[in-house]
């Protein structure tokens, strides 16, 4: 396991802490225009995602990249999390990332 580069675990709004920094998010994909694709992040805002999807995206799809701005991930690496996710639980997870246990998530 590398962990020179840990990606932190984001949601909309923690990705403007983390601009130029690696990340890695799950969205709702909303639509996908060949090359971006429009999702809604965990905490209900939108959020675009850059590069091309190896493949058919599911509902939901975790994303880790680069934060290239407040609002958009250039994507590295995509993984489908299917059709159904407990999003309140992943914000959970982005806000303890970030918070007082941040140590626990490398």
């Amino acid at each position: 396991m590398d962990l020179s580069n840990p990606a932190v675990f984001v949601n909309a709004e923690l990705l403007r802490m983390y601009v130029g920094r690696r990340v890695r998010a799950v969205i709702q994909v909303i639509r996908s225009d060949g090359g971006t694709v429009t999702g809604k992040s965990t905490d209900d805002q939108q959020i675009f995602i850059k590069g091309q999807p190896p493949g058919p995206l599911s509902t939901f799809v975790e994303v880790i990249g680069v934060a290239d701005s407040n609002q958009s991930i250039r994507a590295e690496i995509w993984t489908n999390f299917g059709d159904n996710l407990d999003t309140v639980s992943y914000n959970r997870i982005c806000q303890l990332a970030n918070g007082d246990y941040k140590q626990l998530f490398i």
